[in-house]
Order: C-alpha cells, then sequence, then structure tokens
C-alpha cells in the first residue's frame, strides 16, 4: 500500500484492483516465508529477514507490483545495498526506468559522494559514484527492504542530494513501526516525501 510519509495517500491511483490484489498476496507470502532471527545482528536485535519472502516466485513478484503502483513520475530508481539491489531492479524495470546501486562504503572507487550514518546497532556509510553517473535533475524513488529508525532511506535520500537529484519516495517491503521511521522520514526529507510500505510489524 502507498501511503505519505505523513499518512496521505499518493497520486495516481494506488488503491487500484491490481495494486490491492498484489498487497494481499505480498503480506500472504510476508507472513509464510519471513524468517525472524533473534540477537542478530547484535544481542537484543530481532532480524527481520525476508530473503525467503524474495525467493517465493509469486512473493517477490507481487511485492514488486505492490511497490510500483502509486510511483508515477519517477524517472530513477536507487537500491540500497543489498536486498534492496533485488527489487529496486525489478522495480525499476516494471517502471521503464534505470536503477542506481547505493553501495556500502568501500566498494566503489573514487571519486564519490558518501554519507555516514547511524543504525539501531551501529554506524554504517553508503556511497555513490560521484562522476560517470548525472543524475542532477532526476526523481528519485529510494528502494529497501525494510523500514527501521529510517537512518537509511535518509542516508541514501542525502546522497542522491549531494548529486543533483531529488528524492520523490521512499519504498520498502516492511516497516518496523516502533522504531519511528516514518516520522524521522518526514522530519529530515519533509512531508511532501511518499512513503510506500507494503506492511508493517504492528
Amino acid at each position: 500500500m502507498s501511503e505519505r510519509a505523513d499518512g496521505g495517500h499518493v497520486s495516481g491511483d494506488p488503491d487500484d484492483d491490481v495494486t490491492r490484489r498484489a498487497v494481499r498476496r505480498a503480506r500472504q507470502a510476508i507472513t509464510e516465508h519471513e524468517r525472524t532471527v533473534p540477537d542478530f545482528p547484535k544481542p537484543g536485535i530481532l532480524f527481520r529477514d525476508l530473503t525467503p519472502v524474495l525467493a517465493d516466485t509469486e512473493g517477490f513478484a507481487s511485492i514488486v507490483t505492490a511497490l510500483t503502483h502509486g510511483c508515477s513520475g519517477v524517472d530513477l530508481v536507487a537500491g540500497i545495498d543489498a536486498r534492496g539491489f533485488l527489487v529496486g531492479g525489478a522495480v525499476a524495470q516494471e517502471l521503464g526506468v534505470g536503477i542506481l546501486a547505493v553501495r556500502k562504503g568501500g566498494k566503489l572507487p573514487p571519486p564519490v559522494h558518501g554519507v555516514d550514518y547511524d543504525l539501531e546497532y551501529g554506524t554504517e556509510r553508503l556511497e555513490i559514484p560521484a562522476s560517470g553517473i548525472d543524475i542532477s535533475g532526476r526523481r528519485v524513488l529510494v528502494v529497501d527492504d525494510v523500514l527501521a529508525t529510517g537512518g537509511t532511506a535518509v542516508a541514501a535520500s542525502t546522497l542522491m542530494s549531494l548529486a543533483g537529484a531529488s528524492v520523490v519516495g521512499v519504498a520498502v517491503i516492511m516497516e518496523l513501526a516502533d522504531l519511528g521511521g516514518r516520522e524521522r522520514i518526514v522530519t529530515e526529507l519533509g512531508p511532501e516525501v511518499h512513503l510506500h510500505a507494503i506492511t508493517d510489524d504492528r
């Protein structure tokens, strides 16, 4: 289902029959295949592993469709390392646009744009090329598997801004509602940035 970060609906018709069917199938696949791993990657962290969901043919297809509808006006998808690569590439293909891989620190040759940020269990760095790709003026959809504290999505969006692009939406499979990611996106990116979440853990 597609919503703005402040709770409003996106432009277009994200509640059409195709999207509703895709959301139902995706949620069913998540319920059936998601793996919850306690104390990973650190004690006290409950890791939500969606890898088995993406390995399910119907689950993967329905997730891609559910994330794609309501994303009109996007001309680039930014997939976050690493599961965002899988989902983001498929979403970009369905939208008919390009895909930009947002890499973890140290994976790209210089020059790069880089942002350091805090996670719920540590710190991380994201990077994109600073040459060879011109994304200035592009309207970008940021794609990842899980929205937790929002730090990764905000960092990726900051990278897009550094490169002259504008983020119009963040699309995730699952939102961990109690960790405040939605509120952080509103505060740091603005309420005009749409948040698309297929399901949450409430």
